[in-house]
């Protein structure tokens, strides 16, 4: 079926203009002031920016923690973000030490199988390297089309993994053309300052901070650099939320190093105050790394403005507050790390960022969309509004203002960590490879119509231009 965006307000990475969009066959088939097909459907974006779908570099869907299951599943969790404008995600695959990583890649295709509404890829986990691990790695990225592998530096003897196994992993991912990405904190330290903190009795969720200082983040960060540069290779460091690590990535991509930073939007407009709200309500927002003091959120959109972070991932990972963070309530360590953020990702960068001048349409775009898929091998089918592009778009109303709220979010989870905030844009409709998932703020896609996506390797599009080494 043919269908004819008109009259609303093209936004790239790179342009802004008034254009309208011929879907053909789930494709962008052409772009201009004149295009009327006859037998096309009209959708009317008069008042609105079309946007290229956003996507979504880091979510855990249906993910165990700590005991318990994430809330979101593929089904909620894709649903949520279409309805974010999200049209794309990239999913966290988990590996469990001493078995093949086939087993945990079909393990997740069964987990979105049937259920995705919007296309999705998988990053791959690396908890330990070995003969049999490298032996597969090549068969992950030809076959399975995963060109992306993620290292945890913290979670000591759940996740984390030794800094031999990072430098390795490093090495590898050069040789075969992937990214690697760093959860980076200190594992080992933040090990010892919670059992201090647990041994002399405090247990409240404000401690998860706490022990969790920025410095032991800023650390982690400059040494998984420095053993990039080592290994000659590439990195991605996600969820950065604190000055000390947006210093060690400039430092680094000022040495000319690929290295790429992420941060979320509850870095941006949430501090950690929140954790000390009474009544355990601060467990809501107990995630790693930990909210940072306030003074950080000026750096970190400092960074977004000035190209030191290129990202705004979701780290989507979702429990409930009730049956689910009251796990912890008498011990902040056993609080499943985590929030639901996927639903409110663009409409937070727009209305704080674009509306209140911190960045710009342009780099709204780069940052939720185009820069995701030229880092992780999607550019040009996803991430813009080109001929032969899919048609994964957003009609998108600058003008209208809403609450965030958990009355009216899609997610499965009881709770919503920007309760009461006012934010100005929403998506409209949205549409995934051509056909409507969410139109006119009502969903009407189908579970199960999400493909999954084999995706390129590193470096076609992923390039560190000159103007981006930035001073700091």
């Amino acid at each position: 079926m043919k269908r004819l965006i008109k009259n609303g307000t093209i936004v790239t990475a790179a342009d802004v203009y008034h254009a309208d969009v011929l879907i053909e066959d789930g494709k962008i088939a052409a772009i201009g002031e004149h295009v009327s097909p006859h037998d096309a459907e009209i959708i009317d974006a008069k008042g609105c920016y079309v946007f290229p779908g956003g996507i979504d570099p880091h979510t855990h869907l249906d993910m165990p923690f700590g005991g318990t299951v994430t809330k979101d599943d593929f089904q909620s969790g894709t649903i949520a973000a279409a309805f974010g404008g999200t049209t794309t995600v990239i999913d966290f695959c988990l590996t469990n030490k001493g078995e093949p990583l086939a087993k945990a890649i079909e393990t997740w295709h069964n987990k979105a199988k049937g259920k995705a509404v919007i296309d999705y890829g998988f990053h791959l986990m690396i908890s330990e390297i070995n003969d049999d691990v490298l032996s597969e790695l090549p068969k992950v990225i030809e076959e399975e089309g995963i060109t992306s592998f993620k290292v945890f530096m913290a979670y000591k003897n759940v996740f984390q993994a030794d800094d031999g196994t990072l430098y390795r992993t490093l090495s590898a991912a050069k040789q075969l053309g992937a990214l690697v990405m760093v959860h980076a904190e200190n594992g080992d330290v933040i090990d010892y300052l919670t059992k201090q903190a647990l041994a002399e009795g405090h247990t409240e969720p404000v401690y998860h901070a706490l022990t969790r200082p920025p410095e032991l983040e800023g650390e982690a960060t400059g040494r998984a650099c420095q053993l990039t540069q080592l290994a000659d290779s590439q990195l991605y460091v996600v969820h950065v939320s604190c000055a000390q690590a947006v210093e060690k990535i400039a430092e680094a991509r000022n040495k000319g190093l690929n290295v790429w930073g992420e941060t979320c939007p509850q870095y941006l407009v949430l501090d950690q105050s929140y954790l000390e709200k009474p009544n355990f309500e601060g467990a809501k927002y107990v995630w790693s790394p930990p909210l940072r003091e306030k003074w950080h959120q000026e750096v970190l959109w400092n960074a977004l403005k000035n190209g030191q972070l290129q990202t705004l991932g979701s780290d989507q990972c979702s429990f409930d507050f009730k049956g689910q963070k009251e796990l912890g309530r008498d011990d902040f360590t056993k609080i499943p790390n985590g929030g639901p953020i996927i639903e409110d990702r663009l409409s937070i960068l727009f209305s704080e960022g674009v509306k209140k001048g911190r960045i710009t349409l342009n780099q709204f775009v780069d940052i939720t969309s185009t820069r995701i898929a030229k880092l992780f091998g999607l550019f040009p089918k996803k991430g813009t509004i080109a001929v032969g592009s899919d048609a994964d778009l957003v009609i998108f109303d600058p003008n209208v203002e809403r609450v965030i709220s958990a009355e009216t979010h899609h997610m499965a989870v009881d709770y919503n960590p920007f309760e009461g905030m006012k934010v100005a844009g929403e998506p409209i409709s949205v549409l995934s490879r051509g056909e409507f998932v969410v139109r006119d703020k009502v969903f009407v896609g189908k579970p199960g119509y999400g493909q999954y996506l084999k995706r390129e390797k590193y470096g076609k599009y992923a390039v560190l231009n000159e103007n981006e080494k930035l001073t700091i």
